[in-house]
């Protein structure tokens, strides 16, 4: 397991694809993103509405918590992670918890389109995990 911890989710615009970045406070252990048919949240298994034709599944093999059990993340809106109205892929960013180490995201996207994920280094000793979900195919 990390002992990096979540610390922001965002999103940003693009030319030819939307793209999601997972703020961390240290190196990132690992991570799984897939499509999935429903989004459920962590430990209970209740499904959560997500806007859009697809929905994406982002697993980030860090806690959105501590080592002394301090909460680094906690949205103020765990529906709506950042404001993507306007958006040409994405639909909707939603919290589903932390649990066990690992923090999910759900993304609710326009259809079941081409991504890649990829981590990048810093700022300082952070990492953040990057996902692009391209307009078309």
């Amino acid at each position: 397991m990390s002992t990096a911890s979540v610390t922001n989710v965002r999103t940003v615009q693009q030319p030819c694809f939307d793209r999601m970045v997972v703020d961390l406070n240290g190196p990132l252990k690992g991570y799984t993103v897939r499509y999935v048919p429903e989004f459920t949240q962590d430990a209970t298994g209740n499904t959560i509405p997500v806007l859009g034709n697809a929905r994406l599944q982002v697993t980030v093999n860090a806690p959105s918590y501590d080592s002394k059990g301090n909460v680094t993340y906690n949205p103020a809106a765990k529906a709506e992670l950042s404001n993507v109205a306007g958006y040409q892929t994405f639909r909707q960013v939603v919290y589903a918890g932390s649990f066990e180490g690992s923090t999910s995201i759900g993304l609710g996207v326009r259809a079941r389109l081409p991504f890649r994920v990829f981590t990048l280094d810093g700022p300082g000793s952070g990492t953040r995990l990057i996902m692009d979900v391209a307009h078309f195919w």
